[in-house]
């Protein structure tokens, strides 16, 4: 007579404990190679980027708004040529733009189990982050031009202004660039896990600071 043992079927948290250890939906998470993920549905991060968005959209506003004003009621106000490389760095900025939609691409697909491995999403959030600080670096070159030509923040309302929208515009991205060492950092981990919202939270983010910069060349170069 033929005895048949059934094997008692295991909870997802004994079969896969690098994901039960973390516990949080859209978590991706890595177990000898292989990747899980659970789609994150929550609304919570997406609530919290719109409203921060919102909030830099209006700071941007009420600025642009006086530099109107006072270049309207003002008799010193001063035109000067734009530095050169604020061009390259805007091409610079867009190309990360387009490196982070790719890294966020893959890790989609690693959470979909159809990528087995975390090495190129990183290596696209690694040049994303490099092209973001050169990108600032940049930005202190082009201050450096305008110190040369005697431009300066005293000098006029206009230089005022200038520096003004490019070192607030700069500090974001710098927060921006944080969010994504923070992105690199838990990817790169031994055991990587990676909430899936995060990425898209820092790509939003990142977008949108992309396109603020482009409305403010572009009123730079037609008010200054």
């Amino acid at each position: 007579m033929t005895t048949t043992v059934h094997e008692r079927q295991q909870p997802d948290s004994a079969r896969y404990p690098a994901q039960a250890d973390f516990g949080g939906h859209g978590n991706v998470t890595s177990e000898s190679g292989s990747w899980r993920a659970v789609e994150d549905r929550s609304p919570a991060s997406r609530t919290g980027i719109w409203v921060g968005l919102a909030a830099i959209t209006m700071t941007f506003a009420a600025f642009t708004s006086a530099m109107v004003v006072r270049q309207g009621s003002s008799t010193d106000w001063r035109h000067f040529a734009l530095p050169s490389v604020l061009y390259l760095n805007t091409a610079i900025l867009l190309t990360s733009s387009v490196t982070l939609e790719l890294a966020r691409q893959r890790v989609r697909w690693l959470a979909r189990g159809l990528q087995p491995r975390c090495a190129i999403p990183l290596l696209w959030l690694y040049v994303t982050l490099g092209l973001g600080w050169l990108f600032v670096v940049g930005q202190y070159a082009a201050w450096l031009k305008l110190r040369s030509e005697g431009l300066y923040l005293a000098t006029s309302p206009s230089s005022s202004f200038f520096y003004l929208f490019t070192a607030i515009h700069a500090i974001h991205v710098l927060g921006g660039l944080a969010g994504l060492m923070v992105v690199v950092w838990r990817f790169s981990r031994p055991v990587p896990t990676l909430r899936l919202s995060t990425v898209s939270t820092v790509s939003y983010y990142w977008h949108f600071m992309d396109l603020l910069w482009v409305y403010l060349l572009f009123l730079l170069w037609t008010r200054i």
